[in-house]
């Protein structure tokens, strides 16, 4: 008999490996998204007691469907009149009794994956419906992610699971007019969840790491499903990429450090190696977009040797390429810092009054921006004024402790 903490830890390792690709399977089979997860959890507390006593299966995943499926024959058995449901129950104990113990299990977390994605949810519900379904994060760990209250989150994932069933919501894959739109919606979802990881909205975390690897991990994933699709692996080199410096990015204390003051060596070189090679090969395909356009320049000061040896007519170049396939404020607002370093902070500045004042009026990055480069052109005064509004705006502590060191430095030059 195993002890039972290398069954719990055998527990944990299939639901971290394979929570997706087993919900996914049951699904699919149950055609029941709050039924699947519950008999999933329910297989999981007998494989605790019944893994403790006998070992570990040969196949965990196949036996956690095979048990799954069983549980689902006793809930619906206790909820409603066998005649009511008498097709339905002869379907799932054919499948109960259906061996999967040596045979492949269809991978069926591409449909998973649209359907968390489908446009008739609120992008907050896909986010948390997407983690939960397929990243295997329990409803704390997302509560606790995005700072929400654990009974909200509940709440979302509920609500979102009864629209999906209500709505009719298809469990497949899109057919090819709607495949790249739909994909766009995928791909948004995973870079929200990476930038939330990555430089935290609110809070006094600075970074939660378990987001950035959750998106890494679902990029990965939509990658090896999707392998023709040059813009799902231009995102994963973004991702990629970012994450390396991440070490670097905070101090002891918890303090941001900017990218021209951090310590290279602490940079991943494995990380950015992978990135390099992603967005590399993907660039020779010729079918680019925006996040393999993002890649590249991140790519640019991944493999730069130093803040002072950074090719910034490249990053430059390659932002004004984006800004042709999206020309968003936020865009236009990175274009203007590279721009301000590959010719000068006045040209940089120009860019930035191009912004239109209704599109960035409460957007936090815009107005520390402005006041960087108005620094920079020597009007400290108009500097303080731009600091203040993006202090105002920032809800991450580490965040706006940089805002208010930076706006402090002005004062030498205030009086």
């Amino acid at each position: 008999m195993p002890p039972p903490a290398l069954t719990q830890a055998a527990i944990e390792t299939v639901v971290r490996k394979d929570w997706g690709r087993i919900l996914a399977a049951l699904v699919k089979s149950l055609g029941d998204f709050q039924l699947a997860e519950d008999c999933l959890q329910d297989a999981l507390v007998s494989a605790l007691n019944h893994w403790a006593r006998n070992g570990l299966p040969h196949a965990p995943d196949a036996w956690l469907i095979t048990t799954a499926r069983r549980k689902a024959i006793d809930r619906i058995r206790r909820r409603a009149t066998h005649n009511t449901h008498a097709a339905e129950l002869s379907y799932l104990a054919d499948l109960a009794n259906e061996p999967v113990e040596d045979v492949v299990i269809p991978d069926k977390r591409l449909e998973m994956i649209f359907t968390c994605c489908h446009p008739a949810l609120a992008r907050p519900a896909q986010v948390a419906l997407t983690l939960r379904t397929l990243g295997g994060l329990t409803t704390d760990q997302i509560a606790h992610a995005f700072l929400a209250k654990p009974e909200t989150m509940a709440q979302r994932l509920v609500r979102a699971k009864r629209k999906i069933a209500a709505a009719g919501i298809p469990y497949a894959v899109p057919d090819a007019d709607h495949l790249p739109a739909r994909i766009d919606a995928v791909l948004q979802v995973i870079y929200l969840i990476f930038n939330e990881g990555y430089a935290a909205s609110s809070g006094a975390e600075l970074m939660r790491a378990g987001l950035t690897q959750e998106a890494i991990h679902l990029a990965r994933v939509v990658a090896d499903l999707l392998p023709k699709a040059a813009e799902v692996r231009g995102l994963l080199a973004l991702m990629l990429l970012h994450d390396a410096r991440s070490a670097a990015r905070a101090a002891p204390s918890g303090a941001l450090i900017p990218l021209d003051a951090q310590d290279r060596r602490l940079w991943d070189r494995t990380k950015i190696a992978e990135g390099t090679a992603i967005i590399s090969a993907a660039l020779l395909e010729q079918r680019i977009g925006p996040y393999q356009l993002q890649a590249a320049i991140s790519a640019a000061h991944a493999n730069a040797p130093s803040w002072e040896r950074t090719d910034w007519q490249d990053i430059a170049g390659l932002y004004g390429l984006l800004w042709k396939v999206q020309p968003t404020p936020v865009v236009q607002i990175n274009r203007a810092i590279a721009v301000s370093y590959a010719q000068d902070p006045q040209a940089g500045l120009a860019l930035l009054q191009q912004v239109r004042d209704d599109q960035i009026a409460d957007y936090q990055p815009y107005h520390a921006a402005h006041a960087d480069l108005l620094a920079r052109v020597g009007d400290p005064v108009a500097a303080h004024t731009a600091y203040d509004r993006a202090i105002a705006l920032s809800q991450n502590t580490q965040e706006r402790d940089f805002l208010t060191a930076r706006q402090s430095a002005l004062g030498k030059t205030l009086h």
